[in-house]
């Protein structure tokens, strides 16, 4: 199978955030048939929802992958379950959360799993990252600073680390 590029969203709030993250990265480049291409910096957020919780730890990743979206999302839950994951409250404190944004040029709309992500669109904490790896990016025709000049939680999203 041909390797498709994919963005993936990770975000925490629980425990060592910055460890939680580089326990999901670690993770996600031993998944079969999938490499790591590139890392955003870390930015520390406001959380999206339900307010009351911890600032959140926010990145992203570029992978290229064999598996298909359905065996990249089976991947990804696992390594949420690997790092105790618990989904309790919609929006609520987590210890890793893992989303596929994009998947190639790939549109898949089925209740398990939408791609493009539904959400991203509309969240600075997911597109601030986006942009450190491709700034030229597109949706819809629009570049993704007009994306983010649009979003209000854009000042929300502060630098937390940028790996190097």
């Amino acid at each position: 199978m041909k390797a498709e590029e994919a963005y993936i969203a990770l975000g925490s709030n629980i425990g060592n955030r910055f460890e939680n993250i580089q326990n999901a990265i670690k993770a996600i480049s031993m998944i079969e048939n999938t490499t790591v291409i590139k890392l955003s910096k870390i930015y520390e957020t406001d959380p999206v929802g339900y307010v009351e919780q911890d600032k959140f730890l926010n990145m992203v990743v570029k992978i290229k992958t064999g598996l298909d979206p359905w065996a990249l999302l089976e991947r990804l839950q696992n390594i949420e379950i690997m790092l105790k994951r618990e989904r309790t409250i919609r929006w609520g404190p987590r210890t890793i959360d893992l989303d596929i944004l994009t998947y190639d040029d790939l549109v898949l709309n089925h209740p398990k799993l939408t791609i493009p992500h539904p959400e991203m669109l509309k969240r600075a904490f997911v597109l601030i990252p986006l942009r450190d790896i491709d700034p030229n990016i597109k949706f819809n025709g629009i570049g993704i600073d007009d994306y983010i000049k649009n979003c209000s939680d854009r000042h929300t999203v502060v630098l937390y680390k940028a790996f190097i």
